[in-house]
């Protein structure tokens, strides 16, 4: 039984958010958290240390979307591609450490798309 279980939850295909990101609404936080003081640091030494290529950039945006639970909890994070894993994963836990019981409003009735973003700027 077991078993069976688990195989079907492996078979389940993880939700897929919608192409058009622009037309999702904006992902509404009781307090937005300071992204650039948790991630600065961290932008600059991956692009130093050349695994995230911007060559001549003193700034990164890092754009994503959120499956939303009606708990308001984060069921899928998925950042938009911009050639930088380590960086694009790093926004993505922020996030979701930063929805954390900080839900502005009313969550979503069932499970929904949001979108969010940020800039991170780190000079030369």
């Amino acid at each position: 039984m077991i078993a069976l279980f688990l195989a079907l939850q492996a078979a389940t295909p993880a939700p897929v958010p919608p192409a058009d990101w622009s037309a999702l609404p904006p992902l509404r936080l009781a307090a937005t958290p300071d992204y650039p003081a948790l991630m600065t640091q961290f932008v600059r030494g991956e692009v130093a240390a050349g695994r995230c290529p911007a060559p001549g950039k003193t700034s990164i945006a890092i754009d994503m979307v959120i499956l939303v639970s009606p708990s308001g909890d984060a069921i899928r994070i998925v950042p938009h591609a911009i050639n930088c894993p380590t960086v694009e994963q790093f926004a993505a836990g922020v996030v979701q450490k930063a929805m954390r019981g900080n839900w502005a409003g009313a969550p979503p009735a069932s499970d929904s798309w949001y979108r969010t973003g940020m800039t991170i700027s780190w000079g030369s």
